[in-house]
């Protein structure tokens, strides 16, 4: 006796010879049969609605001893208790019955019926148009509902769902604007932020924001977290997680940076950090291991010298003596490492970053000592250059050499960037060089003696 074959089988099977056909075919071909197959979907996704509403009709969800429709159609086909509640909501906006005298019953959405039974729009498209229509206003639904649907299932044969729930929104905005400006008003009270240390030291954030301040957020945070331009042929390696998070310490810089931020204990917001002396000055061979991190004050998380001496390029520091408890005995004052008047020369010569290539956006760049002040490097344009925090980084990581030659940087990479460590000009050009540049290219006008002689 033959094996029936299985339900899953036979769609293998039948899936496998649609392939196989397809090989044949024409690009054309391929793209109908795909648009066809969409339509024949949605159209079935509605004949589905339409059963769907008619057991809801006949009780078959209590008769099987389910609590609703939604979890008994969950259970039944397998899904999502979202999707299920999606399918059972639309169900009963597009539905087309007819009463037990034969009289036909109209649908509340007979134009996204319509457009659902052509396969002209989808389930999700209809879910955007029946959550769209419930928001608005009593008197709009009672007097514009055939209007609205109307509108909306139009829009929809012609937009994603995406797309079409924006439109929607703006609708809702443009009916009622009292109801808009409530749910306004309870979005800014819901908002919420909330940050903590995890046990990796990692910083974690989660945060729900008003439209508004989000807006600003999203404002903000999408010119920084662009790619970076391509160099050499490769892609910033660097996920769109990693730009957000790397747009968020750049605006976090700005505001630190910035002469309106509120100040505790007269003092501008500072990243407060202990280190001993000793192991900052230290050369830092990668291989010494001897060290001991140093401490931010604001986590009590523990941080490598190694970075403290990058942020330390740039930085007021305060020594202090400590006693063995870590109890100040001693504070002298601050210096700045790069005082005002230097990082204005410094931003005119070498722009927001002088590293080679770089098409940083304008930010708080790092100005950096190319001898370190710790290792009695002199704070002066000979001895400074300025960089990005990407590449602030990047130098200290990879051990570029740096120098200022005739007045602008150059940049030596180290022998795992390129074998033969040729230098890099680094920097931005000055209008001098452009004018240079213009010169080589064309020839001076002659002189009006020279011109008359002749």
């Amino acid at each position: 006796m033959t094996p029936l074959m299985s339900t899953y089988d036979a769609a293998e099977g039948t899936a496998a010879g649609a392939r196989s056909a397809a090989v044949s075919w024409t690009d054309a071909e391929v793209v109908a049969r795909i648009q066809d197959l969409e339509e024949s979907m949605r159209a079935t996704m509605f004949e589905q609605l339409q059963l769907i509403a008619e057991a809801e009709h006949r009780g078959l969800p209590a008769d099987r001893g389910a609590r609703s429709m939604p979890a008994w159609l969950q259970g039944l086909l397998n899904i999502d208790y979202r999707d299920a509640k999606g399918r059972v909501t639309v169900a009963r906006n597009v539905e087309d019955r007819t009463t037990l005298y034969g009289e036909p019953v109209s649908t509340d959405l007979p134009a996204t019926a319509a457009a659902m039974s052509e396969g002209a729009i989808g389930l999700e498209h209809a879910r955007v148009i029946v959550t769209g229509i419930k928001k608005l206003p009593e008197h709009a639904r009672g007097t514009m509902l055939a209007e609205v649907d109307s509108m909306l299932a139009g829009w929809a044969r012609q937009m994603p769902p995406r797309e079409l729930a924006i439109v929607a929104e703006r609708l809702r905005y443009l009916l009622d604007q009292d109801g808009a400006y409530r749910d306004e008003e309870v979005q800014h009270e819901a908002r919420e932020l909330h940050y903590a240390t995890a046990r990796g030291g990692m910083m974690v954030v989660k945060a729900r924001l008003d439209r508004e301040t989000g807006a600003k957020f999203a404002a903000l945070v999408e010119p920084l977290a662009a790619p970076r331009p391509e160099a050499d042929g490769a892609k910033d390696p660097r996920t769109a997680g990693q730009r957000n998070a790397d747009a968020l310490a750049a605006i976090l810089d700005l505001a630190a940076s910035s002469d309106a931020m509120p100040r505790a204990g007269g003092q501008r917001p500072q990243l407060a950090i202990t280190v001993d002396f000793d192991d900052l000055k230290r050369a830092l061979d990668r291989a010494d291991q001897d060290g001991m991190p140093g401490t931010l004050a604001a986590t009590d998380q523990p941080i490598t010298a190694e970075n403290i001496r990058r942020i330390a390029c740039d930085c007021e520091v305060l020594p202090m003596v400590l006693d063995g408890d870590g109890l100040p005995l001693d504070v002298g004052r601050t210096k700045r490492t790069a005082p005002t008047h230097i990082r204005a020369a410094l931003l005119q010569r070498d722009g927001v970053c002088a590293f080679p290539g770089c098409d940083r956006p304008p930010g708080t760049p790092d100005a950096h000592h190319i001898v370190s002040w710790l290792d009695g490097g002199s704070t002066e344009l000979s001895n400074m250059v300025m960089l990005c925090g990407h590449h602030h980084r990047t130098v200290h990581a990879q051990r570029w050499e740096i120098a200022v030659r005739d007045g602008r940087p150059t940049f030596t990479p180290p022998s795992t960037v390129d074998l033969s460590r040729t230098p890099r000009p680094g920097g931005r050009a000055t209008p001098a060089q452009h004018r240079a540049l213009i010169e080589r290219q064309l020839p001076r006008p002659r002189d009006p003696v020279d011109a008359l002689a002749n």
